[in-house]
């Protein structure tokens, strides 16, 4: 069964597990407890309602430490597996996995709200956020995807097949601070299949003035007002000489 008593002292495998490093882990648990007190008050139930009894009697939780709480989602949004194989990491059954991921995963949103480290969700507020101005207005833009379940419906596999990646994928945009490696901007989710300037376009992202964006060819053509664009070109040097008639 993993837990923080088995990865506490393997720092390679904690960082490949979670996406945090000791240090960071052990920064964010103060957060996450503090919000999952804000969210599950010990003298109300999970519904809501006034305990009947002393909070702690009864049967005792799976994760009873926070510190399993918070690797548990976690790793969860680290690796995005499936529910039946996140659970199988923590010997649990499946629906176990799905109640503990509901519950948690709003807990680790307010955390990381808490301690200013969670992503803008609104475009039109980039240009004023703190994340965006650290240091410079210096970012990247990238879209990313991950597999999901393949869609019963015709029309919807259509929208999320990925012809990059040969599955159905969901797609979000990034906006990362290149200064600090902060995750300034997450975009909504949308159909795999979007290409990522017209997921920019559509986005409207507003960036600070004279802010540098570097882009990859995915973002070709895209090129906001008052922001100074760079994307990487191959140099012909590179290309292989098939034909010596062409070359």
């Amino acid at each position: 069964m993993l837990s923080y008593h088995k990865l506490q002292d393997r720092p390679r495998d904690f960082l490949a597990a979670t996406g945090l490093t000791l240090e960071e882990f052990q920064k964010l648990l103060p957060a996450f407890q503090a919000a999952y007190a804000n969210l599950s008050p010990s003298e109300r139930t999970r519904e809501g309602k006034l305990r009947q009894r002393r909070g702690g009697g009864g049967a005792k939780g799976v994760l009873q430490r926070f510190e399993d709480k918070l690797l548990f989602i976690l790793v969860y949004q680290k690796t995005n597996p499936l529910q039946t194989m996140h659970a199988l990491q923590f010997d649990w059954s499946q629906p176990q996995a799905n109640y503990w991921i509901h519950q948690l995963l709003p807990v680790l949103q307010h955390a990381l709200a808490a301690l200013g480290l969670a992503p803008e969700r609104d475009a039109s507020r980039l240009t004023t956020s703190p994340a965006m101005l650290e240091g410079a207005p210096a970012a990247a833009l990238d879209g990313t995807e991950r597999r999901r379940q393949r869609p019963t419906d015709a029309q919807l596999q259509k929208e999320h097949y990925s012809g990059k990646k040969k599955t159905h994928t969901d797609k979000n945009l990034l906006l990362v601070n290149e200064l600090t490696s902060k995750v300034i901007y997450l975009g909504p989710t949308i159909a795999g299949r979007t290409h990522d300037k017209k997921a920019a376009d559509e986005a409207q992202l507003a960036y600070p003035t004279n802010a540098t964006l570097d882009k990859d060819t995915g973002f070709q053509g895209y090129e906001p007002e008052r922001v100074l664009t760079a994307q990487p070109k191959k140099s012909p040097k590179a290309r292989p000489c098939v034909w010596a008639i062409v070359c």
